[in-house]
């Protein structure tokens, strides 16, 4: 799925004390206009190494977001899931990360419904890509739409 190598070096940014807040709604709008939150999901923050680059435009294509039937059963890195940060959405969505070292980074969840014991749910994975500079006086604030 990767050409590029895993670097744990380009990925310590994640471990780096920061200043930075990213704030977020994850959340897809239906066919007929009703909107679905990502509720009680984990949300993670990834650091835009060129592994995770790579992996991303691999996965998602030209997209941002990807149909949870669709998504790859590939290998990954062991080492790719310790160098991220997570949390997870309240009822409505919302999530936040805080004390984050300036530098992009990947924002991803799931946002699906539909009967649990279905064949078939709806929705998928969405993500963004955020960058904090060090500057902010503000929360960065990033919607998780999959557009």
């Amino acid at each position: 799925m990767t050409t590029s190598s895993f670097s744990a070096e380009e990925a310590a940014v994640i471990r780096k004390p920061g200043t930075g807040t990213i704030v977020g709604h994850a959340f897809r709008t239906r066919a007929k206009g009703q909107v679905v939150n990502a509720a009680g999901e984990v949300v993670k923050l990834i650091p835009a190494t060129a592994y995770a680059r790579e992996r991303f435009s691999s996965i998602f294509e030209k997209t941002k977001f990807l149909p949870h039937w669709r998504y790859p059963n590939g290998q990954v890195d062991p080492l790719y899931a310790q160098f991220t940060r997570t949390t997870k959405t309240t009822a409505r969505g919302r999530f936040s990360f805080d004390k984050v070292a300036p530098g992009s980074y990947f924002v991803s969840t799931q946002v699906i419904w539909g009967e649990e014991d279905a064949i078939f749910r709806e929705g998928g994975t969405v993500y963004d890509e955020v960058t904090l500079t060090g500057k902010e006086t503000e929360p960065v604030e990033v919607i998780l739409s999959g557009h």
